[in-house]
């Protein structure tokens, strides 16, 4: 049984309530690195009389983050952390790469690798004339063994000759080809799951996913990448830094 690992008390003079008093000291035990993805949170029993709260304050903290995609509740087995991934907009890194800095091992389960003639918004991203064909890769791209998103890319088939040699990074894979991409231009929205993108990434129907558009740029200008990625809004945070001029 995993130990309270982190001290709490509660301030009476505070004009939250008790069980979000706890709720954000649970979620910054967990941002701060206390409790890792995958690991058990505390039972609602073990947090209340470790703590001297009651079930329901523990219980209703935990529901918090839930909620907020901290915690997933798994039937029969107990309260977990999710995996999360932050992404910076100012880098340009691969979801491999962003999973392997932060302790997950990135995977992906392969739906598509083949050669299909360029949509009419494929040829306009990627200068592409009618009739070429593009590369295209359709997979869903796992944290451990977590769906985190379902992504769909699409390269000219001059940059990637062999789709079906892409195994795990692409951006590794395009770099052995002397063709990785240096720079890219993202579009980030909401979306609400539909039947498809549902049963994909394992959500309920209707649920808000981030869905990005990210065209992939040489050195020299050229597209070489254009990708579709819906993520799990409960997993995948994406984080900027500004600084006010003057």
């Amino acid at each position: 049984m995993m130990s309270i690992a982190f001290q709490f008390k509660p301030d009476p003079d505070a004009a939250s309530p008790l069980y979000m008093q706890l709720a954000h000291k649970l979620a910054q035990a967990i941002r701060e690195g206390v409790y890792h993805a995958d690991e058990a949170l505390p039972s609602e029993r073990v947090l209340s009389e470790s703590l001297d709260l009651s079930r329901v304050t523990a219980r209703k903290a935990i529901d918090r983050l839930v909620e907020q995609g901290l915690i997933i509740r798994k039937r029969g087995s107990g309260n977990y952390i999710a995996p999360k991934l932050e992404q910076p907009l100012s880098r340009l890194t691969s979801f491999s790469e962003e999973l392997q800095q932060r302790g997950f091992k990135p995977s992906s389960r392969w739906l598509t690798r083949s050669f299909t003639p360029a949509a009419p918004d494929e040829q306009l991203s990627l200068g592409l004339s009618t009739g070429e064909r593009v590369a295209r890769l359709e997979r869903l791209r796992l944290a451990d063994t977590v769906v985190m998103a379902y992504e769909v890319s699409v390269l000219p088939e001059a940059v990637l000759p062999d789709p079906a040699s892409v195994q795990a990074s692409l951006y590794e894979h395009l770099a052995k080809l002397g063709g990785a991409p240096v720079r890219a231009l993202q579009h980030i929205r909401a979306i609400n799951a539909d039947t498809k993108l549902a049963s994909l990434l394992e959500v309920p129907v209707g649920q808000a996913v981030l869905f990005i558009t990210r065209v992939g740029y040489l050195e020299s200008g050229h597209a070489v990448e254009l990708t579709h990625s819906y993520c799990r809004s409960d997993y995948y945070d994406f984080v900027a830094e500004m600084r006010r001029e003057g």
